[in-house]
């Protein structure tokens, strides 16, 4: 397997930001089971498609604090422009639990 190192420049140029989640709602359109998620990052409002319907609901997700990469491309999902890409690692049986900070912080905090 080929390696690819990125270098220290390639990550501080990723803006990961903690926003709140304002509103969530089934995306049937989407390929794979996901949401169509409305975050506050305090200074914006930016919408993310997320595949995270096994562990969440949309009623669990609304005022939930997530990290998410804000300075990426807007992406076309079917008939959604997704604006950010919410954060989130695989448990044993592959489905996506949340990136969250453990205690409140103000929206927009960037990731240090």
């Amino acid at each position: 397997m080929l390696e690819r190192f990125a270098s220290i420049e390639d990550f501080q140029n990723i803006e990961i930001r903690v926003g709140t989640v304002i509103e969530a709602e089934e995306f049937p359109q989407a390929r794979k089971p996901a949401y169509r998620l409305t975050i506050d990052f305090g200074d914006r409002t930016l919408r993310s498609s997320a595949q995270i319907t096994v562990h969440y609901t949309p009623d669990t997700l609304v005022g939930r604090q997530v990290l998410a990469a804000t300075n990426l491309p807007p992406r076309q999902i079917g008939p959604f422009i997704s604006e950010c890409l919410v954060l989130g690692l695989t448990d044993e049986g592959g489905a996506v639990v949340l990136v969250e900070p453990e205690r409140p912080v103000p929206n927009g905090v960037l990731l240090h």
